[in-house]
């Protein structure tokens, strides 16, 4: 009996994965077209999943042995069924192969029983929880069924008297176990991750991400441009038909891990955002429906059930009613650590500017001080409106060098809008003087320097960021450097990743630029600043989200820490897996209330340490982090604390280190083309 509906449940549940793949896909062509490389994607697909995807996974040691247990298991299981079973193949070695396969889809299914006994508040209930018996479903009832062909059980024990019984009883914990796993891949259910996940990794909106098999870290992180000159173009994504197709197909490939929701800092202080939440609203919103049947934390104070939406229907209405409210989107500080942990390679930050540009471009509807600061940057080019002309009057002493007068440099020095804030001007002062005390060629644009563009780009007012950014491109070109270096990681990753599709043939924008505190590393490592002996407390050091996750710069600050004698006191939540400050992403001008505020749970980071002092490297991640209420460890940007350890040589101890030891910088002349 069995050897005959066997073949039967296969190729139907196949049949009914097919037409469910084909619906899918049908799903995801309602977003915009996006070019891809389909053939060469597809051959891509192993290494991106074994290589790429495992090693996001693997950071959970028990998750990481799950993964490869049941899905492994699974993938080989139903290839071989469909061989051995379905197509009669009665081979001895592939029926051994098979039942080695189901017992790993086994030991799996009891991996993820037990995580969910019971579940961590992150992960989605609901379905989810019929997971553990489903894998065990599919993998005892192929296990049994699979005996007699590799010869444990003799040949026919189904078909008369118990048998007939125990083979109903298999055929119905097959169906079962052929329905999750194969009708329910691409008709919706826990294991539509598998379908999507898969054309996911083939087509994912940045391929750059991926390794080539060269090793190496790989990165991509800069926002994609609008194009503005293009008149049939939407400025930013109103619904979800508005998203590209490929991005719609990541959003489907969720598998609720919540790994993002728990590294969230916006639903962590109980502002209403829940980046798991928010792609499962686009999927919902992408197929049309109600929020009614997600399963998972709701955004905080907003119960489940109050949303809903079509694909041809607004994202956001303002009168209430649509997919997400406003200011879910508004909460996000764009700190990325949610990309960082998807397992599935999910890109949320992308997601949320593309629907901040709508509401921004077409509405104008930036919250708080958002269209005060907007105005500013168009009006002032700095969003504080501060008198452009201004710019170096915090400097007059220091008889700063123009590229105006100099026309080139070995380093150009990027100031940022924090010449504008007393707080950060004394970290200027504290890394100028490290500059001079290292005799490097560097110079300021000045009074033409612009805002870099990373608070409008970021709150959705991409025409004032290129505008911003092509008249600094345009400035550059006039002069010749080797690098700029900034102590503001947002301008460095947009003049660094985004500024470089804004250049022209004429005036190329791809520049090497650099993080102060990488620079005085390479100062350190050349042998060209002295320290003084580290005489103050413990230190921890913060990573701001824009030097760390979005550039992987994470080891040059601690190493310039411990050429100053410090030994760094590590938060629990450090390197890739800091905690944001609370400043990026226009957070603190849009001012979403939540339960508490971001800052204030970073220094309860801090103090968990023990130490007296926090070493920041982030104009942004001072002021955050400074305006928590007293008593709290002391912030200090790198800069600063090196300056402090400075021993300054004289002229002839200079001259005799120069003749000892090649020096870092260049004269004019070299850096000459």
């Amino acid at each position: 009996m069995l050897d005959t509906l066997l073949p039967i449940l296969l190729f139907s549940a196949l049949a009914l994965a097919a037409i469910g793949a084909v619906r899918r896909v049908r799903l995801w062509r309602q977003g915009r077209p996006s070019s891809v490389p389909v053939i060469k994607g597809l051959m891509q697909v192993p290494r991106r999943y074994l290589v790429d995807l495992h090693h996001v996974v693997e950071r959970d040691k028990y998750i990481s042995h799950t993964h490869v247990a049941t899905a492994g298991g699974f993938v080989l299981a139903a290839l071989l069924a469909i061989v051995v079973h379905g197509f009669g193949l009665n081979s001895t070695i592939l029926a051994w192969v098979l039942l080695a396969a189901t017992i790993s889809m086994f030991i799996g299914s009891l991996l993820v029983a037990k995580r969910r006994s019971p579940p961590p508040s992150r992960l989605s209930k609901g379905p989810w929880m019929r997971l553990p018996k489903s894998l065990m479903a599919f993998s005892i009832g192929m296990f049994v069924v699979t005996l007699p062909t590799a010869g444990i059980l003799p040949e026919g024990i189904f078909q008369s008297g118990v048998g007939w019984i125990a083979a109903f009883v298999l055929a119905a914990i097959i169906v079962w176990g052929l329905g999750e796993m194969f009708f329910g891949m691409t008709w919706g259910g826990p294991m539509k991750h598998a379908f999507a996940g898969a054309l996911h990794l083939a087509f994912h909106r940045r391929p750059e991400r991926f390794s080539d098999g060269t090793g190496g870290e790989h990165r991509s992180t800069g926002l994609k441009a609008l194009a503005l000159d293009d008149d049939s173009a939407k400025l930013g994504v109103e619904k979800p038909a508005d998203f590209t197709w490929n991005q719609l197909l990541g959003f489907d490939a969720c598998v609720q891990c919540g790994r993002c929701e728990a590294m969230c800092p916006a639903f962590a202080a109980g502002q209403p955002l829940n980046p798991k939440k928010l792609i499962q609203d686009m999927v919902v919103g992408m197929a049309g429906g109600s929020d009614a049947h997600y399963y998972g934390s709701p955004y905080p104070g907003k119960p489940v059930g109050e949303h809903a939406g079509t694909p041809q229907g607004p994202i956001v209405n303002r009168a209430g009613g649509a997919l997400v409210d406003a200011e879910t989107l508004w909460s996000c500080t764009t700190c990325r650590a949610c990309v960082e942990e998807c397992p599935m390679m999910i890109e949320h930050v992308d997601a949320i500017v593309d629907m901040r540009r709508f509401l921004t471009l077409e509405h104008g509807n930036t919250p708080n001080k958002g269209a005060e600061v907007l105005d500013n940057l168009i009006a002032t080019d700095n969003p504080g409106g501060f008198d452009p002309d201004s710019r170096l009057h915090w400097a007059a002493d220091l008889n700063l060098p123009l590229m105006a007068d100099k026309r080139a440099a070995e380093v150009l020095l990027w100031l940022g809008d924090g010449v504008f804030d007393m707080r950060n001007q004394r970290t200027l002062r504290a890394f100028i003087s490290v500059l001079r005390a290292a005799n490097v060629d560097f110079a300021v644009l000045g009074t033409e320097e612009r805002d870099s563009g990373d608070v409008a780009r970021r709150l959705g007012d991409e025409a004032t960021f290129q505008s911003l950014a092509k008249r600094n491109i345009k400035t550059l070109a006039q002069y010749r450097f080797s690098r700029i270096v900034t102590c503001d990681p947002h301008s460095f990753h947009v003049l660094k990743n985004e500024y470089g599709e804004l250049g022209t043939p004429e005036t190329p924008a791809n520049y090497h630029v650099q993080h102060h505190s990488t620079y005085i590393n390479e100062l350190v490592v050349a042998g060209k600043l002295t320290f003084k002996a580290w005489k103050g407390g413990s230190v921890t050091y913060h990573d701001p989200c824009y030097l760390g996750r979005y550039n992987g710069e994470y080891e040059a600050p601690r190493d310039v820490l411990r050429a100053l004698g410090i030994e760094v006191k590590e938060m629990a939540r450090s390197g890739y897996r800091s905690r944001c400050c609370g400043g990026g992403g226009g957070a603190p001008i849009t001012d979403i209330p939540g339960k508490q505020r971001i800052p204030d749970m970073r220094m309860e980071d801090v103090s968990e340490t023990g130490a007296d002092l926090v070493a920041v490297g982030c104009p942004q991640c001072t002021a955050m982090l400074e305006g928590v209420v007293e008593p709290r460890a002391d912030i200090k940007d790198i800069a600063e604390l090196v300056a402090d350890a400075l021993i300054i040589k004289t002229p002839d101890e200079k001259a005799t280190q120069s003749k000892a030891a090649p020096t870092v910088s260049r004269t004019a002349e070299e850096v000459m083309p």
